[in-house]
């Protein structure tokens, strides 16, 4: 069975302080719910080893690691420092990521692949934008995102994937893919990975559903049965919310 994961994306929001108290107001949140989903929370770098502190049940994300493995990449966090600093996961090809810094294909699959050689998991995010979903785009964008950047690593290194997509119309505006919509590029991402992988490799890989996902609609999203789970925004940044996503399964 493949794992079902709810993972907030914190972005560049909470100063340390108030990131440590939210980060104990999740941990008190989630930890009465027993249902097997995986709690993960992404708060900024200079949080992490902090967070790492007063959480348990709640596993721990990087927003973002660095294309290169260690030297002068002034402002640049790597990831065996990830590593050392406790860290499970790190988020990488966010489409704000893709859009505002440029991140290229070549450079996320890069970052895959030293997250992957030290132990950490990459949560791979893939998704298009609203003219490429507008002109019916959509599967041939979401394709190219996966191919390149994770179709050439071994069948052992891509079980240790896990996906998010990520409508980029969706994140932040309000607007949310319809469950039919999810379900449908879900799967269709579960075809892509059985075309490359095979059967059980797909089946065991967790597709999230990134796109304001909340409290409200969370039930339904996570009812389809290629929607493993979710990367929350905005919802992730109040507690209360968060846990009623973490219980929607």
């Amino acid at each position: 069975m493949r794992k079902k994961i709810v993972a907030g994306n914190w972005k560049m929001n909470k100063s340390l302080q108030d990131g440590v108290t939210l980060a104990k107001e999740v941990e008190a949140a989630v930890s009465g719910i027993n249902n097997g989903v995986d709690v993960i929370i992404a708060p900024p770098f200079i949080h992490l080893t902090e967070v790492k502190k007063v959480i348990s049940k709640v596993k721990l994300s990087a927003q973002n690691c660095a294309s290169e493995a260690s030297g002068a990449y002034t402002g640049e966090v790597a990831a065996d420092m990830l590593k050392s600093a406790g860290v499970g996961y790190v988020i990488i090809g966010h489409s704000e990521r893709r859009s505002y810094y440029k991140e290229s294909d070549e450079i996320l699959n890069k970052k895959v692949k030293l997250a992957l050689a030290n132990g950490l998991t990459p949560i791979f995010c893939i998704g298009e934008l609203l003219p490429e979903r507008e002109a019916n785009k959509h599967f041939d964008v979401v394709k190219d995102q996966i191919t390149k950047g994770l179709f050439d690593l071994s069948e052992t290194d891509f079980k240790n994937i896990v996906l998010a997509y990520e409508p980029v119309w969706a994140i932040g505006t309000g607007k949310t893919a319809s469950a039919a919509q999810a379900q449908e590029i879900h799967a269709f991402i579960r075809s892509l990975i059985v075309a490359k992988y095979g059967k059980a490799v797909a089946e065991d890989t967790s597709i999230l559903y990134g796109g304001s996902c909340n409290d409200k609609n969370a039930k339904e999203l996570f009812a389809n049965p290629d929607v493993d789970g979710g990367l929350i925004g905005g919802a992730a940044l109040k507690a209360d919310q968060f846990a009623v996503i973490v219980s929607s399964f």
